[in-house]
């Protein structure tokens, strides 16, 4: 599920703001970059088995290195994944229960609240 109409989607900033603004909502970074792309993935259990949400933030490099602080990266339109054990995540053709959507959209809010400050 793709996140278009919050707003985030083609924004840009520096990584370490990015970075800060990201952490400080519940983001977790855990070292998913490559030089020109980086995540920022928000987990959420469920009671499903062997079933667990990601919320992710993805970005990458229009100037500069990532994990530079000063690199300029651009985001894309956040995506809500289901984590199937151990098969992967499944982004499309997913039913989602409304308190994840939910919660996503709360966490998306308050990363743009971060990212505007």
């Amino acid at each position: 599920m793709k996140f278009e109409s919050i707003g985030l989607g083609d924004k840009e900033f520096k990584f370490s703001t990015l970075q800060h603004a990201a952490e400080s909502a519940g983001f977790i970074h855990a070292g998913q970059w490559d030089y020109e792309r980086v995540t920022f993935d928000y987990k959420m259990a469920s009671t499903e088995h062997n079933v667990t949400y990601f919320l992710r933030v993805h970005a990458y490099a229009i100037e500069g290195d990532i994990p530079s602080p000063d690199a300029k990266v651009k985001l894309l339109d956040p995506i809500l994944g289901k984590h199937y054990y151990p098969h992967g995540v499944e982004y499309e053709n997913e039913e989602f229960p409304n308190t994840i959507v939910t919660k996503s959209k709360q966490k998306l809010e308050l990363l743009k609240e971060k990212l505007d400050q």
